[in-house]
């Protein structure tokens, strides 16, 4: 594998490890805030998504940008 393979699956883990802590984080709190788990899990799935989204589009910003 070469340095940059390496760099760049670092850097998708990282995105993915910091998505899964926000969704952990979004589903905490709407259980604090009396939520059922049903939308509990809805709500963290929502903050992966988001998160995942964002990163991708910063990427494609970047990326574009280089060119």
């Amino acid at each position: 594998m070469t340095y940059e393979g390496a760099l760049i699956m670092l850097a998708v883990s990282m995105v993915v490890v910091l998505a899964v802590l926000i969704a952990a984080a979004a589903a905490y709190l709407a259980r604090r805030a009396a939520a059922s788990y049903p939308v509990a899990l809805t709500r963290a799935a929502a903050a992966f998504a988001a998160t995942l989204t964002v990163a991708s589009a910063i990427t494609t910003a970047l990326a574009t940008l280089g060119n």
